[in-house]
């Protein structure tokens, strides 16, 4: 067992190797939670204790030393098997065992739909789901892999890498046959906002997906809908599409099942490419398990086809 008085000072690993990892004290301390004046201090203590400096600090911005470099791999390999190791234990789980997090909306619409596929092909993989709205609350010890829709120039979730199941995407308006039968045909888009109900989510990590924006980018002139239905959350509102309570924006390669199945109707014939993807979200510093790397491969083979 080392030597406790051999030990640096713990608590400023974590905040080490996220500084060496950015270069940078500021998104260092974005990433813990930190200021960058914390970030700042608990490097020096490190450095202290270990008697030489771990960055050179300019004008041009910090980088790591040489004795900086090396300690930063071992600091790095250390946490990364804490955190592998940590998971494991706390998941109560082996390899052969997969947590998938995801937002209520596709876990129901989508993943649960297309998981028996997964599940035939490996059936000794234990499938957990874990549904969590906004991905940047995500808890990295919680789950393995997640499924979001995720827009390219936004900021990754904290230590997670994302890759793009869907390579094309669009946004339609979808309503159910039922809804047509009650309140008839939309005949084009002025008609939409006159005559019928849009449903409108109020969920901030949708606001780019919204009726005014959609109409603004395809071109078609806008006006306050007659008729709407709003509520803060995407998954009631497509249970009420479904229900034939209204028209609302969805994704069509998501609802794609439900569309071919009949259960759903694209009302208009607009298409916007769509900046957010379904995309696959990965720890980026964890070993993947076996059932991690199959689901892994399934997901982005089968679904990118």
């Amino acid at each position: 067992m080392p030597s406790r008085d051999a030990l640096p000072p713990l608590s400023c690993l974590r905040t080490f190797e996220a500084a060496a990892r950015h270069c940078n004290f500021t998104q260092a301390g974005v990433e813990l939670s930190l200021t960058q004046s914390a970030v700042s201090r608990q490097v020096k203590r490190l450095e202290a204790d270990l008697g030489r400096p771990l960055f050179e600090r300019s004008i041009e911005g910090l980088r790591l030393t040489p004795a900086g470099e090396q300690y930063y791999r071992v600091v790095r390999r250390a946490l990364r098997d804490i955190s592998d190791e940590s998971a494991r234990l706390r998941r109560h789980g082996n390899d052969l065992q997969l947590t998938l997090a995801s937002s209520p909306t596709i876990a129901s619409i989508w993943l649960a739909r297309h998981l028996p596929d997964f599940q035939c092909a490996h059936p000794d993989i234990e499938i957990r789901i874990l549904t969590v709205e906004d991905p940047y609350r995500l808890d990295l010890a919680e789950f393995d892999l997640g499924l979001y829709y995720y827009v390219a120039d936004e900021v990754d979730p904290p230590g997670m890498l994302a890759e793009p199941v869907f390579q094309e995407e669009d946004v339609i308006a979808v309503c159910s046959p039922a809804y047509l039968e009650r309140q008839g045909e939309v005949r084009d888009a002025a008609d939409l906002l006159a005559h019928h109900t849009l449903l409108v989510v109020e969920d901030h990590f949708h606001d780019w997906l919204t009726w005014e924006a959609w109409y603004r980018a395809l071109g078609l002139a806008w006006q306050s809908p007659t008729h709407r239905l709003r509520a803060n959350s995407y998954q009631l509102l497509m249970h009420a599409t479904l229900a034939g309570q209204g028209v609302t924006l969805g994704w069509a390669r998501l609802l794609a099942d439900d569309i071919e199945q009949g259960s759903l109707v694209q009302v208009l014939p607009y298409r916007l490419p769509s900046r957010g993807k379904l995309s696959l979200f990965s720890p980026r510093h964890r070993h993947l398990t076996p059932a991690m790397r199959a689901f892994r491969a399934w997901l982005l083979i089968r679904q990118g086809e």
